[in-house]
C-alpha cells in the first residue's frame, strides 16, 4: 500500500510540475532536505546565463530594478521595498512607490530619490561583496528599489522579529551600536518577499551568503545554516504579484536586464518546508500538501531516565504513518526544544532542582503533524556543591591609582556563573571574567585582594588567600598628558575610528576630555565627551577608543569603547566620528585644543582614505598637526586599533589586546581579535582541555561546532600576555 502511494505521489508530482512551472522540468521534485536544495542550485546556477553589471555598461542592475519593480498600477513609477503609504503624511521615507527618474545618482542635495536596496547587506557576506565584479552583488534577485534615506536607516543590520511596518526589530545583535544592536524589521508586507531573497542567496551562492549572517534567529531545527526567522516569514507572507512579476522578467532572456535564472522560493514556498522543515509554508503547486493529508500516530510510552542537575533523556515508542513518519519535535513546557529522528534525546542545558513538562510529536515527509504525546514530568536534581577556591592569584599593571588582579578559573560540578573580588576584606566588585581592575585607589598604599567564586546556583567558594599589593608613588615618568595614537578612515562604510593613549605613570580621567571635528575645514563643531561611557578613565599604558556608531567590522566592535551619536540629521549625522578626509578632528581638555589629526582649517582630502597611526616615538601630542609623526596605512587598515606601540626611556612597549566574540556565541565560531600570536586553550567548566589551536590576526576563528551548549573557560596565552575569559555557547 506504502509504494503504490508514493508511486501516485511521484506521479502527480510530476505531471503538476511540467504543467505548472517547466523550468523545473529536470529538476527531481521528489526530493527532500539536503539533496533538494542541492538539486535546486544546480538549476538556477546553470540557467543564470547573463551576469547584470551594478553601474552602467548595461545591461546593469538599474535596468533590472526599473523593470521588475514598475508600479503596475503607475508604470512611471517602481514600488519601494519597505514603504507602505502613498504620500498621505509628511514622511517621504514610507512612500510605497516613486518616479523611476528619481533614481539615486549620488546628489546629497536630493532627498526624494530611490537606490538600490541590497537585501543580503554587501558587509555581511563572506567576502564582502564587490559591486565592482558582476557576482552577488550585482544579482537582481536580491536588490529592490527603496527609499534611499530608508535604506540608510537599515543600513547593515541584520533582520529580525516585529510587526506593522518597516522599522527596529525588537531583536538585537552584535553589530553597528556593539552587543546591543537593534536588528530591522521590513514590514509585513515584505517579510515574505526577505526571506524569499536571502533563500534563494544562500542556494545561489552557498556559505557566501548564510542566513545565519543576516538573520536573528536559531538554526538549531535546520540542517544547515538556515534559521527559523526566513522560515517562519516564508510561511506568514504569500507570494506577491510584484515577486511573481520579477521571477517571469529574469527568466526570459529575451528581457534586456534578464538574468536566466528563478527564484524556487518564489514559485514555490513550500519548496523551503521541504527542505528546511518548519511551519509548512504555502504549496502554490498543489503537489506536496494535496497528496497526503493523514499525519501519524501520536508517540506513546514517553519516558525519563538519567536525570542529572542539567539533563534529562527522554524516550518513546515509534509512531507510524501511511508513507513514512520523518522526525519527532520534541516540546519541554510547551515550547518546542528540539527535533531529531530518532526515538530518544538528550534534553540539556535545564535548570538545577527544577521541574520540566515533556511531549513528543510526530511528523511526516510532508509536515503533517501527530497529536502531543502525554505529558510526563521531570525534575532536575539539586545543586549543594560549592566551587572550588579561585588559585593564582596575581597583581599586574600596578601604577599610583589602580592594578589589575587575575586568576586562575575555578570549577564546579554545574558551572561557574562569576567572581566576587574583595579588597581589604570588604567586597568591591563582581564579575565573570578572571581578571578585574581596581581604580581610584591612593598612591604608595598597600592593599589585600583575596576572590571567591560563585556558581549558577548560588552556592560560593571559600576566599582565595590573600595577596598584598602596594601602589606605586606617583613619580611621573615625564609624560602627563593623553594623545591621539590612531585614526582610521576607511574607503568605504563607517568603519571610522579615534584611539586615545595613556602613556603616563597614572590613571587619567577622561572627565573634562572630548572629540570635536572641523567640518570641511570650518570652525570646531559637534562636541563628544569621552566620559559619557562606561568607561571612566584610562589606566597607564592603555588606550580608548571611540568609533562611529554605525561600525561593521568584527574587529573595531571588539574594540570600541564609546560609540559617536546616532546618524540621523538631528544629531548631525554621526558627528564629530563620520569624518570624511577633509574634516580635521581634535583632542579637547576642558574646552581647549590638545592634539590634532589633520591640518588646522584644510579642507581639502589631506586625511581621506587611510590609517594614520602615531609614531613609536611620540610621547606628547601636539595642536600642530605635522605629517612626520605619523605612519600612513592602506584603508581599511583596522588591526592596529585596540593597542598602541610606544619608545620610553630607549625601552619598546606594546600595549597588547586581547578580545573574543560573539560571546554568548549563538553560532559555529568563535573569533578572536588579537595584536599578536597566541595559542587558545578552551576547557570546560570541569577543568577538561576540549580544544587548543593557535590564532593570528589573518586566522582568527576557532571553531566550536562540536561543543554543547554551555560555558567553557578560554586561555589566551602569547609571549607578552595570559589571558583567561568565560565564553557562553548558548
Amino acid at each position: 500500500m506504502t509504494k503504490k502511494i508514493l508511486f501516485l505521489f511521484i506521479f502527480t508530482l510530476t505531471s503538476i510540475a511540467f504543467s505548472q512551472e517547466q523550468y523545473y522540468y529536470n529538476v527531481d521534485l521528489t526530493l527532500t532536505g539536503i539533496q533538494l536544495k542541492e538539486e535546486l542550485a544546480a538549476k538556477i546556477i546553470s540557467t543564470h546565463t547573463r551576469f547584470l553589471e551594478y553601474t552602467s555598461g548595461g545591461p546593469d542592475v538599474w535596468d533590472a530594478t526599473k523593470a521588475t519593480d514598475e508600479n503596475p498600477n503607475n508604470t512611471d513609477n517602481v514600488i519601494l521595498y519597505y514603504g507602505w503609504e502613498e504620500g498621505r503624511d509628511q514622511d517621504i521615507t514610507n512612500d510605497y512607490s516613486r518616479n523611476k527618474n528619481l533614481q539615486d545618482t549620488g546628489n546629497a542635495a536630493i532627498s526624494e530619490v530611490w537606490n538600490r536596496e541590497h537585501v543580503f547587506p554587501k558587509s555581511l557576506a563572506n567576502p564582502v561583496l564587490d559591486t565592482d565584479v558582476p557576482g552577488p552583488a550585482t544579482d537582481a534577485h536580491h536588490l529592490r528599489a527603496a527609499d534611499r534615506t530608508r535604506n540608510s536607516t537599515r543600513n547593515n543590520r541584520k533582520y529580525g522579529r516585529g510587526s506593522g511596518n518597516s522599522d527596529f526589530s525588537t531583536d538585537t545583535f552584535n553589530g553597528l551600536s556593539g552587543a546591543n544592536t537593534a536588528a530591522w524589521y521590513p514590514g509585513d508586507e515584505w517579510k515574505g518577499d526577505a526571506a524569499r531573497m536571502i533563500m534563494y542567496m544562500y542556494l545561489r551562492y552557498g556559505e557566501v551568503c548564510l542566513p545565519t549572517a543576516v538573520g536573528v534567529g536559531s538554526s538549531e531545527f535546520t540542517p544547515d545554516e538556515m534559521i527559523d526567522l526566513f522560515l517562519e516569514w516564508n510561511a506568514e507572507d504569500p507570494v506577491s504579484d510584484i515577486e511573481i512579476a520579477r521571477n517571469n522578467y529574469h527568466e526570459d532572456t529575451r528581457n534586456y536586464a534578464a538574468q536566466g535564472n528563478r527564484n524556487p522560493f518564489i514559485d514555490n514556498p513550500y519548496l523551503a518546508t521541504r527542505i528546511w522543515g518548519g511551519t509548512s509554508a504555502e504549496d502554490r503547486w498543489g503537489i506536496y500538501t494535496g497528496s497526503d493529508t493523514e499525519a501519524p500516530t501520536t508517540p506513546t510510552n514517553v519516558t525519563l531516565n538519567n536525570i542529572t542537575l542539567t539533563t534529562i533523556d527522554v524516550a518513546w515508542t515509534a509512531s507510524t504513518d501511511n508513507v513514512e513518519v520523518s522526525g519527532y519535535n520534541v516540546y519541554v513546557n510547551d515550547l518546542l526544544t528540539t527535533q531529531t529522528s530518532n526515538t530518544n534525546i538528550t534534553i540539556t542545558n535545564l535548570n538545577t532542582n527544577t521541574t520540566y513538562s515533556f511531549s513528543v510529536v510526530a511528523k511526516d515527509i510532508i509536515n503533517n503533524l501527530s497529536s502531543a504525546s502525554t505529558a510526563v514530568n521531570g525534575t532536575t536534581l539539586q545543586d549543594t556543591e560549592a566551587p572550588s577556591v579561585p588559585a593564582n592569584v596575581l597583581a599586574s599593571n600596578i601604577s599610583d591609582s589602580s592594578f589589575k588582579v587575575s586568576w586562575s578559573a575555578s570549577t564546579d560540578n554545574n558551572a561557574v556563573a562569576s567572581y566576587d573580588v574583595y579588597l581589604d576584606d570588604n567586597f568591591d566588585a563582581n564579575t565573570s571574567d578572571l581578571s578585574y581592575t581596581l581604580t581610584g585607589l591612593n598612591t604608595s598604599t598597600t592593599y589585600t585582594v583575596s576572590v571567591l567564586a560563585k556558581d549558577i546556583d548560588g552556592n560560593t567558594s571559600a576566599k582565595s588567600t590573600a595577596i598584598n599589593v602596594t601602589t606605586t608613588d606617583g613619580s611621573s615618568n615625564g609624560i602627563t598628558e593623553l594623545f591621539i595614537s590612531e585614526y582610521v578612515e576607511p574607503s568605504e562604510l563607517n568603519n571610522k575610528a579615534i584611539e586615545i593613549v595613556n602613556l603616563s605613570s597614572s590613571t587619567i580621567s577622561l572627565a573634562g576630555y572630548s572629540l570635536q571635528k572641523q567640518s570641511n575645514g570650518g570652525s570646531w563643531v559637534n562636541d563628544l565627551p569621552l566620559d559619557t561611557g562606561d568607561v571612566k578613565s584610562i589606566i597607564p599604558n592603555d588606550v580608548f577608543v571611540i568609533t562611529h556608531i554605525d561600525i561593521a567590522d568584527e574587529h573595531l566592535i571588539a574594540e570600541s569603547d564609546l560609540s559617536g551619536p546616532p546618524n540621523n540629521d538631528a544629531n548631525n549625522y554621526g558627528s564629530p566620528l563620520n569624518f570624511n578626509g577633509n574634516d580635521p578632528v581634535g583632542l579637547f581638555k576642558d574646552g581647549v585644543l590638545i592634539d590634532i589629526i589633520g591640518e588646522d582649517g584644510n579642507s581639502s582630502n589631506h586625511i581621506k582614505d587611510g590609517t594614520y597611526r602615531r609614531k613609536t616615538t611620540i610621547t606628547v601630542p601636539n595642536t600642530t598637526y605635522t605629517t612626520t609623526e605619523w605612519d600612513v596605512l592602506a584603508a581599511g587598515t583596522f588591526d592596529g586599533i585596540g593597542s598602541h606601540t610606544a619608545t620610553l626611556s630607549n625601552a619598546n612597549f606594546t600595549f597588547v589586546s586581547f578580545k573574543m566574540f560573539p560571546n554568548p556565541a549563538n553560532g559555529n565560531n568563535v573569533y578572536f581579535s588579537v595584536t599578536e600570536d597566541a595559542t587558545i586553550s578552551i576547557y570546560n567548566v570541569l577543568g577538561k582541555l576540549v580544544k587548543t589551536t593557535k590564532v593570528t590576526k589573518n586566522k582568527n576563528n576557532i571553531d566550536i561546532s562540536e561543543f554543547s551548549k554551555g560555558i567553557y573557560l578560554v586561555k589566551i596565552n602569547s609571549n607578552k600576555q595570559f589571558i583567561t575569559k568565560k565564553l557562553i555557547k548558548n
